[in-house]
């Protein structure tokens, strides 16, 4: 399927799920940004920066596919739209912690590491559906994106197992940092409103598989380390797949966005 094969309905249900995607990874390259300068060690902020570099480069090619099918400027795409209209999962516009970047960061490096091991799990996922995509551009571009998310997947499984099998203060900070995602990660695991057409045009598996693989994933990946299954992951805050968002993406929005509203010239 090519854009110029592309039925009305089929579109709109395209357009929806790429910026589920593109928005996803946006939001939380921003937050992984926030680490720079502050990770544990000189070795991962060299690595979670590269990390974060990659996840802005991912959203940067589904906003491409997103002006191609006519949108609007990707740079404008992803910064001038209103918080409202943006369609990333809210666990993932989340603070890494109290204050600020700039001014007394305070942040969980737990609760990063547990956002990032389960969003990575479940891109791979997403990603292995992506690849056999019907519409081309799309299976293209996930094809391009798994070869560095492999990576990115181990990166973060390496570092979930060790803090979560290593002092009894770490393994308490992850357990506490497991049950916070938890309530909000059932967002990521959703297509949002247009799920049906979505899947019938075979732009992606159906959601239901996709959770249940990753359940499996998660599942297996607690026992190892001996920690029990929370049960189905949540959506406490609403579903940002909806629009629904907190006042943490309209802090990271006017931060991402301030340069380019400046200067709408100036490339992000």
């Amino acid at each position: 399927m090519t854009q110029e094969t592309l039925k009305p309905q089929e579109k709109k249900a395209l357009i929806e799920l790429l910026y589920q995607l593109a928005d996803d990874d946006f939001l939380l390259s921003f937050r992984g940004s926030e680490w720079l300068g502050l990770a544990p060690h000189i070795e991962e902020d060299v690595a979670f920066s590269s990390i974060s570099q990659d996840m802005m480069g991912h959203a940067n090619l589904y906003y491409n596919l997103l002006e191609d099918l006519g949108e609007g400027e990707a740079d404008r795409i992803a910064h001038l739209r209103t918080p409202d209209q943006f369609r990333n999962a809210i666990i993932l516009e989340e603070v890494n912690g109290p204050g600020t970047y700039l001014k007394e960061p305070d942040y969980d490096w737990a609760f990063t590491v547990v956002r990032n091991y389960f969003y990575a799990v479940h891109k791979h996922i997403r990603l292995d559906s992506l690849r056999h995509s019907s519409y081309e551009p799309l299976a293209e571009a996930a094809r391009k994106i798994m070869t560095e998310q492999y990576y990115h997947l181990m990166h973060w499984e390496i570092w979930f197992k060790q803090l979560m099998t290593s002092t009894d203060e770490a393994t308490l900070r992850m357990t506490a940092a497991i049950q916070k995602v938890w309530k909000d990660f059932g967002g990521v695991l959703t297509l949002g409103p247009y799920y049906e057409e979505i899947v019938k045009a075979n732009f992606i598996d159906d959601e239901n598989v996709m959770k249940k693989r990753w359940n499996n994933k998660i599942e297996a990946v607690l026992k190892e380390v001996g920690a029990s299954y929370p049960g189905e992951p949540r959506m406490e805050r609403g579903n940002g797949r909806n629009g629904v968002h907190t006042e943490d993406l309209k802090q990271a929005t006017a931060t991402l966005s301030e340069v380019y509203a400046t200067n709408p010239a100036t490339g992000w």
